[in-house]
């Protein structure tokens, strides 16, 4: 850019043919503007020139308050004890120091770290965690490391930006009192309180009078750019209780093979408290292991007792990862309960997220939204059972259909050059006859008896032993009788070729019918259970409507069918033959033991 300068007023840029036009000291000027501009944007802290030009577009910008329009540095300017501000401790009384103490050392993710007996207190944590914790050290005299010695923090929760508290229960190693104490903001706080104490530790109620105290003092402080942060405590000798549906819910798993495991932060003994309270805990051979513990172990030791564990206690989120990976590793389909984004890093690793929360966040491909109800998993399986269920249930009807339509089919067009079923009647059995069947099928809602199952092994063939079976039975049984209709049929009930070809087509259809019977329950030899109750009616109704269906396909729509009408006798005989399926399928299930091997026998995951 100086070359260019100096040769614009000495001439010398005959070689450039723009500059000679004139513009060389524009272009000058233009470069050594945007390197002055590059260097204070350098200064400046701005490292992209497009952003900087958008900058002289802008018209609005949103700020964060904490750290970028404040110093994110805190300092407590008042402190209140009940209804009174206070500047000494002196003056408070001795219990609801060492209450406040707990409250602000214990239930905390922060620390306090003390160097040396001279330099300061090193103190880690968010701005408030940090400023909260130097105020209990500087004003309260807490020596974090002694105070943490007299307590036993049972459970722990972060202050986070949705609740806006923390909360902790802590044990006093002395008394053995359980306390648990609540900090954040000071009207979310406040709302939950029905008393509060004074600064001589007696107990008062949250009148009406002092409730409007409370929050003229917050709303005083919020005026004047202060964060107000509110502590409070509550005596309780009781762990929190188990909710009302859990205990049935951990049976109906447990009878199901589905192994419950609880992690939790807290003590042995409140988490075996709980544990047995919700039934999850129920005999010797149960192991209950601490977090600590579990994650330093062989890894040959973990793999042995990985499906043992019912309570991991003192629980981080690492051994909730590790438990994971474990089970899957021994085979197990592990599914995780999850209250949000917490736990995302093991979301990946488990087979099924369920959120428990109709709010929940749908963080991976194989999430169940559901309600904060434990019972609400039970369903879950349930439905995932039903499901299977119905597949395997339409699969073996329509196998059977179709497998008996090709062979008879196929041998009848090989020895005698012909189908004893027509076009219109092939079609009328895929697509009327087999869709109402198949949706009879569905209709039939499966049993309890589902959950009274071991889960279905993933590597199992959707086939199962009892269904080729059955499908083999009810195949040749089907395949036979329609041979012998199409060679003897016409002989034997004296009738002519095409009230033969009726009859052939109106048995097979009504083999389809009685069959649909027979899966209802797979494994079941009484194929009428339930029938007649309310669950099993849709069935009933849709069977009824196939019936009527046939019937006027056979008896009116002739032309359309090929058909002929068929009297009272013949319509006797294809249904005695039909009704023959029920007592092959019971054999067939009585043989057969009407078991399900496509199951765990190992315990669940």
């Amino acid at each position: 850019m100086v070359i260019l300068t100096v040769r614009h007023f000495t001439g010398g840029t005959e070689k450039l043919a723009l500059l000679d036009k004139g513009i060389q000291l524009p272009l000058a000027v233009a470069l050594m503007v945007a390197l002055y501009m590059m260097m204070q944007m350098a200064k400046d802290n701005l490292h992209s020139m497009s952003a900087f030009e958008t900058m002289a577009s802008v018209t609005a910008i949103c700020a964060d308050k904490t750290g970028t329009l404040t110093l994110n540095q805190m300092v407590v300017t008042e402190f209140w004890v009940g209804t009174e501000q206070t500047t000494a401790t002196t003056a408070i009384d001795h219990d609801v120091v060492r209450l406040l103490r707990q409250g602000a050392g214990l239930n905390t993710t922060g620390s306090v770290y003390w160097p040396d007996n001279v330099s300061p207190p090193e103190i880690s944590g968010s701005s408030t965690e940090k400023e909260v914790l130097s105020w209990a050290v500087a004003r309260l005299g807490m020596d974090a490391a002694t105070f943490r010695k007299s307590g036993e923090v049972l459970y722990v929760e972060a202050l986070n930006a949705a609740k806006k508290h923390s909360r902790a229960k802590i044990k006093d190693k002395a008394t053995g009192a359980v306390v648990g104490h609540w900090k954040g903001a000071a009207e979310v706080v406040l709302a939950n309180c029905s008393m509060y104490v004074d600064i001589h530790g007696a107990a008062r109620e949250v009148g009406v009078k002092q409730r409007n105290k409370f929050e003229n003092v917050i709303n005083g402080m919020a005026l004047g750019g202060l964060k107000c942060i509110a502590l409070a405590y509550k005596k309780s000798n009781e762990n929190d209780p188990c909710r009302s549906e859990v205990k049935a819910a951990i049976e109906a798993c447990a009878n199901a093979g589905v192994s419950v495991k609880m992690l939790t932060g807290e003590s042995i003994l409140a988490a075996c408290a709980i544990a047995k309270e919700c039934g999850i805990i129920s005999s010797n051979d149960d192991v209950v292991i601490e977090g600590r513990k579990f994650w330093t172990m062989s890894r040959t030791k973990q793999l042995e007792i990985v499906e043992k564990i019912r309570v991991i206690f003192g629980a981080q989120p690492v051994d909730k990862l590790l438990l994971v990976k474990l089970l899957k590793h021994k085979g197990q389909v592990v599914a995780l309960t999850s209250n949000g984004t917490n736990d995302a890093p093991v979301h990946k690793d488990a087979d099924v997220v369920l959120s428990m929360s109709v709010k929940g966040t749908d963080v991976t491909k194989e999430t169940i939204i559901l309600d904060d109800k434990f019972d609400t998993v039970v369903t879950a399986i349930r439905k995932g059972r039903c499901a299977y269920n119905y597949f395997q249930r339409f699969i073996q009807f329509h196998l059977t259909v179709n497998v008996v339509a090709i062979i008879v089919s196929f041998v009848s067009t090989i020895t005698t050059g012909k189908t004893p079923l027509t076009t219109a009647q092939i079609m009328w059995v895929n697509l009327v006859m087999g869709t109402v069947s198949a949706l009879a099928v569905a209709a039939d809602k499966p049993t309890e008896a589902l959950m009274c199952r071991p889960p279905i092994d993933r590597t199992a063939p959707l086939i199962s032993n009892t269904m080729r079976l059955n499908l083999a039975a009810q195949a040749a049984f089907q395949t036979v009788v329609l041979l012998v209709l199409h060679y003897r049929g016409r002989d034997v009930f004296e009738t002519g070729d095409k009230t033969n070809g009726v009859m052939i087509f109106n048995t097979f259809v009504l083999c389809q019918v009685f069959n649909g019977f027979n899966v209802r329950d797979i494994d079941k030899r009484n194929v009428f259970a339930g029938v007649l109750e309310k669950k099993g009616m849709m069935f009933l109704v849709l069977v009824a409507v196939t019936l009527v269906l046939q019937t006027l396909t056979v008896e009116v729509l002739t032309r359309f069918a090929g058909t002929e009408r068929l009297d009272l006798s013949l319509w006797g005989v294809c249904l005695a033959i039909a009704a023959v399926s029920w007592p092959i399928g019971w054999a067939v299930k009585f043989v057969g033991g009407a078991r399900c091997p496509a199951t765990r026998t190992n315990g669940g995951p």
